[in-house]
Order: structure tokens, then sequence, then C-alpha cells
């Protein structure tokens, strides 16, 4: 047996025991799909400099820098189809083994798979909505990208407040009800597996962590060091495309 048809039979296993399943998801899910990571040795933040949410709020010329960079990653990447990793998922929850996705990616990929809502945590946002941040309004991104292609205005609210894609920008605080499910989804899992994440980003790492912590199996898939790699609580480490293993492993899981 090789060593990736190891890694899916050990993962594998795991999934047969767990019948409430914690998955937690990084840009490492979502890269087969055509979507680049932030952080990584190609990562978007590499060339591009983000824009905290107080200048977004504050000044019009970041705010017209935001708007180009969010025209400018859908005309690159937002026609991004969910990958095999995505439909596993899928295939957890239909078989009633998955206590909950909980999310960095703000690609709404998972949705778009068939995870539903009640099993999904986008625990950073999601670039499938825009969302006005005086009234709380939510709207569909795409008049409103046509509208900044055509113009360079960045787009304004019916209410007057300002328009923006519904994710969380650097200095913004998480939805604090989206941070509680996660929170509940790891205080009630038997099992927690971190996928795709270099598990950096806090305080978003520390959900499987919580999970981790109750003494309930946690299993990493990365390809690449991550921050939980030497923790006493990790019980598999995978060093691995989420790819190539996750999908198989499911459907052995669940055969």
């Amino acid at each position: 047996m090789n060593v990736t048809a190891t890694h899916i039979a050990e993962l594998a296993e795991y999934l047969r025991k767990g019948s409430r399943i914690l998955v937690f998801t990084g840009a490492g899910v979502s890269t087969t799909s055509g979507i680049p990571d932030y952080r990584g040795p190609q990562g978007v933040w590499k060339t591009e400099t983000p824009v905290f949410y107080q200048e977004f709020m504050t000044d019009y010329a970041e705010r017209v820098r935001y708007w180009q960079q969010k025209v400018d990653a859908d005309d690159a990447w937002g026609k991004a189809q969910p990958n095999g990793v995505h439909r596993a998922l899928v295939d957890l929850e239909r078989a009633g083994k998955l206590e909950m996705v909980v999310t960095q990616n703000v690609d709404g990929l998972h949705s778009a798979a068939g995870t539903s809502d009640d099993h999904l945590v986008e625990i950073h946002g999601t670039v499938r909505l825009v969302a006005c941040q005086t009234c709380g309004e939510e709207s569909d991104p795409e008049p409103h990208y046509a509208a900044f292609r055509e113009t360079g205005e960045p787009p304004v609210c019916h209410c007057g407040g300002l328009l923006k894609p519904a994710t969380i920008s650097f200095g913004q605080n998480l939805d604090v009800f989206e941070v509680e499910r996660a929170r509940s989804a790891a205080l009630s899992c038997d099992l927690v597996l971190a996928l795709g994440s270099t598990l950096s980003v806090y305080p978003a790492a520390a959900v499987p962590l919580t999970a981790a912590e109750r003494g309930v199996p946690y299993v990493i898939v990365n390809r690449g060091a991550t921050d939980h790699d030497f923790k006493s609580c990790v019980s598999l480490r995978i060093d691995g495309d989420v790819s190539e293993i996750v999908p198989p492993a499911v459907a052995a899981a669940l055969a």
C-alpha cells in the first residue's frame, strides 16, 4: 500500500467512527477549483495589499481600491465550481454524519455544492452577497459589480449606506452569531477534521482546537506545515493534497 493509500485508509477509519463530524476548511480546499489562496507562496496578499475595514468606511479612494480588487477577483475566478472535496462533505451530510462545516473560505463553494445552511458556518463571510454597512440589507452582488465596472464608483445602498461584499475585512469584527454556531458545533462534535488550512488565522483556528481539547479525535489534512502540527491533541496529521485524499476516504467510509 503506497503512502497516499495508507492516508486514505487511516482517514476513512476515523470517518467511519464519527457520527457528528465537524469539518474546518481553509483555502487549500478551493485551490483545485481555481481559487488562489491568500498566504501561500503565490497567495493573493503577495501581490495585493488588503484594504482594512476602517479604511473602507472612511476613505473613498480605499473603497474604490477595495471594489476594484473584488471585481478583478470576480473576473478571474467568479465562475469557479465546487470540487470533489466540497461534494464529499455533502455526502457526509446526506449520510447523517456531519455536525457542521466551518469554513474560512468566502467563495461560497460549500453552499454551491449543496451543504445546507443548517450545517454551514462561513466564518469570514461570503462573496455571494453584498451587505449594506448601515441597514444590513443583503443583495445579489452581480448588479453592483456591473455598475462598478461601468462607472468606477463604489455602490451605495438605497438607504445611503456603503455597500460591501459580505466578507470579513481586516479590522472588521466577526459575526458573533456565526462564531457561536461554530463554537456550539465544536462542543458537540465527536470528530474534528481540518482541511486545507494553515490554522494560523485566529479566532477562526481556535474552532478545531476547542473540539480537540475536549478529547475529540483531531485530524489535519494539509499540504505544508500548519500551526497545529505539534499540538499534543492532534490524532492524525496527513501532509498531502486534500483533493486526492478526502474524496476517496469519504467514499470508503460510506461504502
